[in-house]
Formats: structure tokens, sequence, C-alpha cells
């Protein structure tokens, strides 16, 4: 497995992680147990080193399963999760919006190093900027975290450059994780930049668009009651059709390549710079080893500028999220 380092801190992991959310939460019924734990091992065993998860990811189910499934091989993995929503830590309940004040930052943290079963959290990430404290305090929380040595690194999710700014400036940053794919390109224009500037790495999130980019999706497409997709405007019948162009275009490059859609979705994402870790999710084994596949598929220049020229004629249709969930990012 080929390997990238994250930020500027010496974060090494593989090329590739793995999402591991949707084994518990969004995408429907939580997937069967023992069947996630044998799929994060696999993972380890075909080399992934990035595992990624967060508290509200159930909430609390997810970090328990990831926990169990690294334990054995808690020394050869990162792992990866987050803390900035204000849930009941008795019942899992969530009792309102954002939280990162610094003492509740303090006990997520200590509540998370339970549940995966480890005395340490590799990568520690802001999930949603809470506008009720200073950024300023939430790096300053977490800074104390790290030099305790219950956190090795720092990181934010969906923040704009200008908090990334304002945290980077009081304890270094050293992964910044947000959406970003074919399907939505906007982290190009100003984050892209500026964590290069910084020396920030970057970990996209839904990197084959919820699905949308493997192919395997269209405007016949129905989703379980409990599938988050059901209240995403871009995931609309009406949307799916519209957005139809673009899987014809990644289809027309794999076809071109030896390869699948969702390996070019990847690989074109690996391809925007060095330090960037697509995470993305699956329950599947056999979808697992797919997207490992994208590992080694070498996009050209001449691919990515064939891709960019179709890119710009193609319009995309439809938010990627709920209007009220985007009111919770910091973009």
């Amino acid at each position: 497995m080929k390997t990238r380092t994250l930020g500027t801190n010496g974060l090494e992991v593989s090329a590739l992680g793995l999402g591991c959310m949707g084994m518990s939460a969004a995408y429907g019924p939580p997937a069967d147990r023992g069947e996630m734990i044998a799929l994060i091992r696999h993972a380890v065993e075909m080399g992934v080193t990035f595992f990624d998860t967060a508290e509200v990811y159930g909430p609390f189910t997810n970090e328990i399963l990831v926990g169990e499934a690294l334990a054995p091989v808690r020394d050869r993995v990162v792992i990866a999760t987050k803390f900035g929503f204000d849930i009941d830590p008795e019942t899992g309940a969530r009792r309102g919006g954002t939280n990162s004040r610094p003492e509740h930052i303090r006990a997520v943290a200590e509540a998370s190093l339970t549940r995966l079963k480890t005395d340490v959290i590799d990568l520690l990430y802001q999930h949603r900027v809470d506008p009720n404290v200073p950024i300023e305090e939430v790096a300053g929380a977490v800074g104390d975290l790290v030099r305790e040595g219950k956190v090795r690194h720092f990181g934010l999710s969906e923040a704009s450059v200008a908090t990334i700014r304002r945290a980077h400036a009081v304890f270094p940053v050293t992964a910044v994780q947000s959406e970003f794919s074919l399907w939505w390109r906007e982290p190009q224009v100003e984050l892209l930049p500026a964590l290069e500037e910084l020396g920030i790495g970057f970990v996209p999130f839904s990197p084959l668009g919820a699905g949308f980019l493997t192919g395997r999706i269209d405007a016949t497409t129905t989703f379980d009651p409990t599938d988050f997709r059901r209240s995403v405007p871009r995931f609309t019948p009406e949307a799916l059709a519209a957005n139809a162009p673009l899987v014809v275009l990644v289809r027309r490059i794999a076809a071109a390549k030896g390869a699948t859609p969702a390996q070019v979705a990847l690989a074109w994402v690996s391809a925007q710079a060095p330090w960037i870790v697509p995470i993305p999710g699956t329950t599947k084994r056999h979808r697992l080893d797919e997207n490992l596949g994208a590992v080694d598929l070498v996009l050209d220049a001449a691919d990515l500028a064939e891709m960019e020229a179709a890119l710009a004629s193609i319009p995309i249709v439809g938010a990627r999220l709920p209007e009220a969930v985007l009111k919770m990012t910091g973009l």
C-alpha cells in the first residue's frame, strides 16, 4: 500500500483511508457487527492504516465498533475521531446543536479513548465549527490534550479558510476534512490553496459522491427510510437525472483506463495534491477491494485535462446537503 503524509507534522497514513460511519449510521440500518469487524480487519490486511469515526456516528456505536475491530492491531493503524456536537453521554440523545466548550472537548476525548480501547487518539477533529466558542479556545483545548499525550494531532472538519487560519495560529492543524469529489469541487477554489500554503493535509469525505459516482445510483433508485440521502436535494430523482452526464464522463474515462467508475473518481481526488487522502466508506468487502484499486490507477496530465474540460460543461444540480445541515458547517 502506498502512503501519504498529512500536514507537516509527520502523520503518515495509507494513501486511501476507510470511512466507517456508514457501518453504523446514515445509510440505512446498521450493518452486521461481526461482518463490519471482519471488514475493518480485512482493510488492515490490505494495507489500510487510516480509519475514520466520530462520537456522533450512532451515537457512540461506531467508535465502539472501530475500537473493537482495531484493538488487536492498534500499533499498526491511525484512528481519527471527532467531537463537537451536544450529545447526552448517558443516553446518546442529541441535546442541541454544536458544543465545543473546552470542558466538553475534554470529556468527549476521554469517553472516545475508552470506546476506542486506546490510550491516545491519533487525529482529533472538531466535527463542526461552534459559533458560540472562539476557535482559538478550541485549538487551545485540543493543544492541551496533545501536550498531555491523549491526542497526537488536531484536525478541523467543514471549516472555512478564515477559521482554519485562526486555529492554526494557536495550535498546528494537521488535517482538514471536508466533502470533495467530482460532484463537489468547491474546495479547489479557496480551501486547497490555503491548505497547501499552511502545510495542512486534506481528508475528503464522500469522494464517491455518497455512491453517485460509482454509477450504481440513478433517478430510479430508492433509499431506505433511514438513509440520509432521502433528504439531500442532490439525490432527488430530478437532480440525479440532471447530473447523469457526470457519471457518463466517469464511465468513459474508466473504460479507457480499464478501471471502474469508482476507481476513476477516487484517483481524480487523489491526483489533485500529494497530501490528499480520501476516506471512502463501504460495508462490502468487494467494494473495499475495488476502492483500493484506485491507489494504483494513474490519471496523467492528459487524462486530468480531458476531465477538467468536460467538467466545465456539466452543470451540477442540487445542494450537497439539506439547508439545515449546511448552516451547521463553517463554510
